[in-house]
């Protein structure tokens, strides 16, 4: 970089400031910085424009304040020896000025006083002490988990299961509300929201594509089917009926975020659960669903493209906890601002590998906050049963999460758990 060139960007101002260089032109509306300790874009000496762009940092203690916000304007072509910085102080007033609309991470940062702090069995409020006035500001107040447990994980249907137990015991739900799946009514969705003192999450495949979806070979009006897109790639292993995607295909992505994830919201649930996201972690030389450092982007990318068209919706992903999304970044934004929450299967069960839950704790250390709520970090572990013969190992299970701050859920096996698992139902 030269003396002659034009960079816009924003820093916090302080040494720490040193961060890669972003593209700003394709930023979507309002944009919070987080946890970042700056965004830039060198444009040389060439023409450009930044109308209606915002970029924003947010206080440490408090993600309400976005106040002192400024608005980039069109830029004509200057030569000049400076460089450009528009300097933001968020100063933690309670007036957002509409940064509540950002399409990404802006109800999230790093809050080194926070943690996640939630007992692995308690019904209790989990939000922490960080979580004060911010959690009443009804900009972003859709964001973030108010209680990170109890939570239940089940996928099968309503048939046989007490929802209105589901929602006196549970604070976050996550089934399937693909709707040619006939597994819920919306009725019954309001029923487990419990007027929303509950979070209602849907599982989404977003990593791959089971043959039993109606979008597997039918293209939607509009839209390419999974079989169409070009994107499905090998078998998965264990699910013959199901093929991992490459998800640098345009074409699947738009069928995920446009088609798919919008059924899913009309469904009246407050958020998604994104399933096999860990094929960004494959690498191009796996023989189960190879996927290059442009599938890999493509990956966080869909992430962030859900996040602006769903920008007050909970998103949760699950596993893909490795440093690929941990450190990862698109269209200038770190990736886990997109989300609300991770979960990890397989933390604690016996035989499980040490990486879950390490890359867990990797997480947890971050002190992620959203909206003043703790980012939520939860374990899913597989005990072969529900029973009263495994409560001894869901126990044990429980109380090892909850020594990490993470939040447990155990039921029986991954590929089963089509019903809630009550542990206080058995002695």
């Amino acid at each position: 970089m030269s003396d002659d060139d034009y960079v816009v960007g924003v820093s916090r101002g302080d040494a720490s400031n040193a961060a890669g260089e972003a593209d700003l032109a394709s930023l979507a509306g309002t944009t919070a910085i987080g946890s970042a300790g700056a965004i830039y874009e060198v444009f040389g000496t060439n023409p450009f424009t930044l109308a209606g762009k915002t970029l924003a940092f947010a206080p440490q203690r408090s993600m309400r304040a976005l106040a002192a916000a400024s608005r980039m304007r069109d830029h004509p072509r200057m030569r000049t020896h400076a460089l450009v910085f528009l300097i933001l102080a968020a100063c933690g007033s309670s007036n957002d000025n509409g940064a509540s609309d950002a399409a990404a991470g802006d109800a999230l940062a790093s809050d080194g006083g926070a943690a996640d702090g939630a007992s692995a069995d308690a019904g209790g409020d989990s939000s922490a002490s960080d979580a004060s006035s911010d959690a009443n500001d009804a900009s972003s107040s859709k964001r973030g988990f108010p209680n990170g447990s109890p939570w239940v994980s089940f996928y099968g249907d309503a048939t046989g299961v007490d929802l209105a137990k589901v929602a006196s015991t549970f604070r976050i739900i996550n089934v399937d509300a693909d709707p040619t799946a006939g597994n819920f009514t919306d009725a019954q969705i309001q029923t487990m929201r419990a007027g929303g003192t509950n979070r209602v999450i849907s599982y989404m495949n977003v990593g791959a594509c089971e043959n039993y979806r109606s979008y597997w070979s039918t293209k939607p009006q509009g839209f390419e089917s999974c079989t169409s897109s070009g994107a499905l790639t090998t078998s998965y292993g264990g699910y013959p009926n199901e093929k991992w995607a490459n998800l640098s295909n345009v074409a699947y992505r738009k069928l995920i975020v446009e088609y798919v994830a919008p059924r899913l919201a009309a469904r009246g649930v407050d958020g998604f659960l994104l399933d096999n996201l860990e094929v960004v972690e494959h690498g191009a030389s796996a023989t189960e669903g190879p996927c290059d450092a442009t599938c890999a982007q493509g990956g966080l990318d869909l992430v962030w493209e859900l996040r602006q068209k769903f920008p007050d919706l909970l998103i949760v992903m699950q596993n893909a906890t490795s440093d690929v999304t941990r450190m990862g970044t698109t269209h200038g934004v770190p990736f886990p601002s997109l989300l609300d929450g991770v979960s990890h299967e397989e933390v604690y069960t016996q035989g499980a590998g040490p990486g879950s839950r390490t890359e867990m704790l990797a997480w947890k250390a971050m002190n992620l906050v959203v909206n003043g709520r703790p980012f939520w970090l939860a374990a899913e572990d597989y005990v072969g049963s529900c029973s009263a013969g495994a409560k001894a190992a869901q126990q044990s299970i429980a109380a090892k999460a909850a020594m990490d701050g993470l939040n447990s859920y155990v039921t029986d096996a991954s590929a089963m758990q089509t019903k809630p698992c009550f542990w206080s139902d058995f002695p």
